[in-house]
């Protein structure tokens, strides 16, 4: 639990590019230009961006991110996203080797499962009016939201229900030598390719056409 004292801002809206089909592919990808070699690009700058993220993904509601921004310190932020980001990692390392074809390490899977066994202590049975007349039994976080960890909870409970889906078996990776996003291909021959055609797709036409045609 959290301190209410100088809690954080919002500030200035972030927009995260969603073309990963996913919440926690997208969540991968917001660490950009991680194998090309010219120093990666972070888009989560701020517990701030983590917020908007989950705001953006709708993990979170719009209730409790402003819960969270009326009553999160900044260090307890600093904190969370500094946690989040080795989830992030940790996931990065496992989906990137299912793309490639092989296990990943065995120390980024007992990461996983740490985050996956402290988000399941936040979750609790709650009744609520159903359709009908009966009441009706669904989980829920605890109602005390206060804590900075939240947003990890919910990114945790997303990727273990991905990580032992059927859907793990659409996940790619982007050709594009300068992208590698992750991406869910819902194409229907599963041929997918790139993470947005009309960037990477036609980047790397581009430049196939362009070897071909040189000298």
């Amino acid at each position: 639990m959290v301190s209410a004292t100088n809690p954080v801002t919002l500030g200035r809206p972030v927009t995260f590019d969603l073309c990963g089909g996913h919440p926690v592919l997208d969540f991968v990808n917001s660490l950009d230009n991680r194998f090309n070699g010219q120093g990666c690009i972070e888009a989560l700058q701020r517990y701030e961006d983590l917020l908007q993220f989950t705001l953006q993904t709708q993990l979170l509601d719009s209730a409790r991110v402003a819960h969270l921004v009326r009553t999160v310190t900044p260090a307890a932020g600093a904190r969370a996203l500094r946690e989040a980001k080795v989830l992030r990692e940790a996931l990065a390392a496992t989906l990137y080797a299912v793309t490639s074809g092989r296990p990943s390490p065995a120390n980024e899977l007992h990461a996983l499962e740490r985050c996956f066994h402290a988000a399941d202590r936040q979750r609790e049975l709650r009744w609520q009016q159903g359709a009908g007349k009966q009441p009706a039994l669904r989980w829920s976080w605890r109602r005390d939201e206060r804590d900075a960890a939240l947003p990890i909870w919910a990114l945790a409970h997303a990727a273990r229900a991905l990580l032992v889906s059927p859907e793990m078996e659409r996940v790619r990776a982007c050709e594009a030598e300068t992208c590698r996003w992750l991406f869910l291909d819902t194409s229907k021959s599963h041929t997918r390719r790139w993470c947005k055609m009309k960037v990477c797709g036609n980047r790397m036409k581009a430049r196939r056409y362009q070897t071909r045609h040189s000298g």
